[in-house]
Parts: structure tokens; sequence; C-alpha cells
């Protein structure tokens, strides 16, 4: 059993990964075994004895939300008579509160947890089976979680519970596996159940039953996930970012696969159960997303603006929530997500729904909660993405919005003639990409000369913009190196203040329209002795280096652009020795607030 579910443990250490923990038991075993360690999970099986044997068991990788990194804060958490043990992903918002009152009541806490309190309610209850133990607890609190509990009394179940995190069941032959992420499980089946907010359910070897916290029976039928345990290998690469990066020719061309229609000059979109009637009459395209999603969000808004010629725009979901927002009934509203999981995002699908708003996903996770909960989506068939920071992903979710513009765009103005000049540019995107990374050897030197910088400024204008944004993202997450991103327009209005020989700027300059403006504000910045690096389709005079990528189609030529900055952050932070795979303070499923 231990080393079954450290294997997991590894497979799921991108989510979390300041400290690990692992508990067993078995009928013939009295009570409750554990093990807890600060760190990597590493750290924690060099500490787990060779006889620490159980037929039944959880374990838990953390990424901090209450309490400093620490053995005592580690999952699993247990009870003070060693008979319940539970972890936790979420927030329990009325922990304080409940944590009071316990104490009032002689409980004694040994951890800063939020998870403590879940542990202790569950060992306090009068309830006589573990499924009614839970089901009283959860009654009494507030907030998010997915959590598995183990009680020495039950050593044959697992009770487990969802609300607002994942919560994934695994269907064996005579073994029953759950996970926060299908990575964990496709080593061993990939016949798989996910939880919906507000269903438990309990686990046997031979058996499993999922039923809503009030107790009542739902019906859960298997699906087969496609990913297999090979998809989540290196592959020869020395990190998960790099075999990502280098992936995304083959990733481009499974989202394009089956979608492209040649006599209309448009895409089969068949997950958007949109007719010609429907989509004609949508008045406004509001896109939400998190991070990296946001990003690829405002690349999709410029290109259904650009083809389709509907008003659309971006917005982060997590200030979306909470800002009370108008819903218009002719505006089709489109979540983005890689994990299919993103709280803040599921959290704004929850509230336009409630409000009657049409919401399509956007999302590479088949049956995650966000594919659930929309009205119709577009999955974006990147495959498994392990790296805490997005690339794969990223450019198959633009691609996919891609498609997105065309379809929209080609039933209402927008012609044959530039249907089929959209579809041949997507065609190439594959091929292009391949020529770009062909460039690494060039950019890793780039990024070496670059890697001593304490700060870097990003700057595009109209299709450069999100383009800069997302490659300032990609910078600061995995080197550490500070970033700021501006519209070219804007320097002059502020960030010109900035420009000095130890600032580097990297400028995006496609060969469109606005390439004489380009050239004028790389000229701004030259003027004030701006060290400048250009991302561009042919080289650029005033800049110090140009990195040149192939031309595409105008409104395509975004999804390119940033992938030669994906190689910079890489190679920059590996110059700098940084944790490419698991960037400090990030997590890859952010599903907490």
């Amino acid at each position: 059993m231990a080393p079954l579910l450290l294997e997991g443990l590894q497979r799921l250490e991108y989510r979390g990964y300041d400290s690990a923990g692992i508990v067993v038991t078995s009928p013939k075993t009295a009570g409750l075994k554990m093990v807890k360690a600060k760190g990597r999970v590493r750290d924690l099986e060099a500490k787990v004895p060779a006889r620490f044997k159980g037929t039944t068991g959880i374990a838990h990788t953390r990424w901090a939300t209450h309490g400093a990194p620490s053995d005592v804060n580690a999952h699993p958490h247990m009870s003070a008579d060693q008979k319940v043990a539970v972890v936790h992903n979420g927030i329990i918002d009325n922990a304080a509160d409940l944590r009071r009152k316990l104490e009032a009541d002689g409980v004694e806490f040994l951890s800063e947890t939020d998870t403590e309190v879940l542990v202790h309610l569950i060992a306090r209850s009068g309830a006589e089976k573990l499924e009614d133990k839970v089901r009283e607890t959860l009654r009494v609190v507030e907030g998010t979680y997915g959590i598995a509990v183990m009680h020495a009394d039950f050593s044959d179940r697992i009770v487990v519970a969802r609300n607002g995190s994942p919560v994934v069941l695994g269907i064996g032959e005579k073994e029953m596996f759950v996970a926060s992420d299908i990575a964990a499980l496709v080593a061993h089946t990939r016949q798989i159940v996910t939880l919906d907010d507000g269903e438990m359910a309990t686990l046997k070897a031979d058996d499993f039953r999922t039923y809503t916290t009030e107790g009542t029976r739902t019906a859960a039928e298997p699906t087969t996930v496609e990913w297999e345990a090979a998809s989540y290998d290196m592959g020869g690469h020395d990190t998960y970012m790099h075999k990502e990066i280098h992936e995304q020719a083959d990733a481009v061309d499974r989202v394009l696969r089956g979608r492209i229609d040649d006599r209309f000059s448009t895409v089969h979109l068949g997950g958007l159960n949109l007719d010609a009637r429907e989509a004609r009459q949508i008045r406004r395209v509001k896109i939400l997303g998190c991070g990296t999603s946001y990003h690829a969000g405002m690349i999709g808004a410029q290109m259904i603006e650009e083809l389709a010629r509907i008003p659309a725009d971006a917005e982060p979901a997590s200030e979306f929530r909470y800002r009370n927002a108008v819903v218009d009934p002719d505006t089709l509203y489109v979540a983005v997500s890689q994990s299919g999981e993103t709280y803040d995002v599921l959290a704004a699908v929850q509230e336009l729904k409630r409000k009657g708003a049409r919401v399509f996903g956007v999302v590479n996770v088949v049956g995650s909660a966000i594919a659930r909960e929309a009205d119709a989506g577009i999955y974006v068939h990147a495959g498994p993405e392990v790296c805490v920071v997005s690339t794969k992903c990223f450019t198959n979710t633009t691609v996919a919005f891609a498609l997105l513009a065309l379809h929209l765009g080609r039933t209402r103005d927008l012609s044959v003639r530039d249907g089929k000049r959209i579809i041949e540019g997507l065609r190439k995107l594959p091929e292009q990409i391949t020529e770009i990374l062909k460039q690494e050897e060039e950019i890793k030197r780039l990024a070496e000369q670059y890697a001593d910088a304490r700060s870097m400024l990003f700057v595009g204008r109209v299709r450069g913009y999100p383009v800069a944004r997302e490659a300032s993202l990609k910078l600061k997450e995995v080197s550490y190196i500070h970033a700021e991103a501006y519209p070219a327009s804007e320097l002059k209005h502020g960030p010109l203040a900035l420009i000095e020989p130890a600032l580097p700027t990297v400028a995006i300059v496609p060969d469109d329209d606005l390439l004489e403006k380009n050239r004028a504000a790389l000229e701004e910045i030259k003027a004030r002795s701006g060290k400048i690096l250009a991302v561009a389709h042919q080289h650029q005079e005033k800049a110090d280096q140009t990195i040149v990528v192939p031309k595409n189609e105008d409104e395509l030529d975004p999804i390119l652009m940033g992938i030669p900055l994906q190689l910079l952050a890489y190679h920059t932070a590996k110059a700098l020795g940084r944790d490419i795979d698991k960037p400090r303070n990030l997590a890859k499923s952010v599903t907490v607030e």
C-alpha cells in the first residue's frame, strides 16, 4: 500500500509540494499508522519505514493555505485517539469559529490548519456509521473541500466528499482508488467517476457507492479517460516544462484534428450545441479565466472581434465573481481553465448559471467540474500538463479560440475567402511551431545574457499586448525575476520613466498594419539607452537582438509569438537554478480562493 500511495503522491506533487504525509491501516492492524514530513515527497519517502503495511490508506501532498510548511501542519491530520485521519483540499471558512468551540470543550489542537477541525468533529460525532459521522460534520462546515476520511473502527473503507475541490474515484478490479486528479489513477485504472459538489462516496476494495450529503443515493457511471500513464512521463526531457514546450506542435494538431470543414470554409465544433441562428443572436462575448487562461482569453477576444465582428473582452474570473456584474441574455460567457477545476472560474460559472446566463467552457480535462457545469464548450486536447506553469495548454487554448472565432465569423459576415485564409493559417501552425523550437540553442544563449536582470519590461501593441502579458507572467512564475507588461502605446504615459540600461525590454513586433507604430516604440526605448530584445517576423534594426518567428495570418500571429518567450523563461530559470516544474509558492490547479 505505501509504495502505491507514494507513487500517487509523486504524480500529484505538481499540485502542492511543501509537505506530505501518509496513513495506512488494515483489518489485521490495530489503529492507524502515520508518517509525515515537511518538504517534497522524496523527504516523506525517506521517513517511511520498511515495514509500513496496510490494505487501506490515504496520503496527501500540500500547498500551504493555513499554517506554515512543517511536519505538524502536513496532512493527513489525526485525532487524539488516533482513530480518525483526514486529508483535505480546500479552505474551511468557519474554521476559526469551530476551533474556538472545540477548544472550549477541551480539545487540544496540534496544528495551525483548518483541516484539523474536521478531524476532531468527526472523532467526536456520536453517529454509528463512518458515513454518518462525516455527514454530520459537513453540516456545520462552511467552505470548500475535497476530503478523504479513514477510521480505525472501519478499516475496510474510505469515505470521501466534495464541495468545490475535485474528487475522482478510480474503479479497479477488487481495488478502488480516489484522488484529486486522474494523474494519480491512470497507472492503475482508466475507469473513473468524478464526484459533483454536494456528493459523497464510500470506497471498499470490491465496491463503491455514491450519495449526496443528505444520504440520497446517486447513480455514478464510470467513464474511460483517454490519457495513459505514459503521458505523465518526462520522455527523456530534464523537466516537464521542457517536454511540454516541445509537445506543442503535436498538441495543436490534436485540437485541429477532425474540426476543419473545407467545404464551407469553417469548423465543426460539436460540443458547442450552437446552431447558426443562435450564433447570430449573440451580441457580445465575455471571456473569464485566471492567469494564463485569462491571457489566452485576451487573445481569443481579439480574434472574435476581428473575425466575427462581435464585441468581445476578457476579464479575470477572480474579479468578475465579486463585482455583481450585469448579466446580459444576449452575451455568450466563456469560462477558460486548463484543469477545469479552477475555483474562481468555477464560482463565476455557477453565479452566471444562477442568473440565467449561457456559459461555454474551454477546458483541457474531460469531465472536469467546469466542463460539467457549462452548457456546452470546447475541449482543447492538449494532453496532460504537469509543469505548474502552462505552455502547451495556453497555446492550444488560443487555437481553440481561433476555431470559435472562425465558427462565429462564418455564421455571420466572414467571407469564404477569409475562412479559407484562416484555415490555411491554422494548418501551418504545427510546422511553424517546430520551426520556432529549432531556435532553442540561440534562445538559450539569449536567456543566459538576461538571467542577471533584476527586472524586465514586456511591451506589445493590440495583438502583441496579450503576448507580452503572458510572456511576463511566464518569466516571473518560473525564474522569479520581476517582470511587467504594458501596451506599447502606453510607454509615454508613464513606463518610460523606468527605462535604463539595467532594465531590458522584450518587444512584441508583428509584421502587421501596426509595424511602424511598434518600431516607433523601439525608437523611444533606444533613445533612453534601453536594451531591447524583439520578437518579430523580421530583424528589427533598433533592437539589440531579434528572435525571428515565421509569419502566419495577422489574426493568428499571437499564437506563435509567445512560444519563443516560453523558451526564454525556461532557460532563464535554468540558468538561475530554479525548480522549474515546481516554482515556489505556486500550485498547478488553484482550487481554493
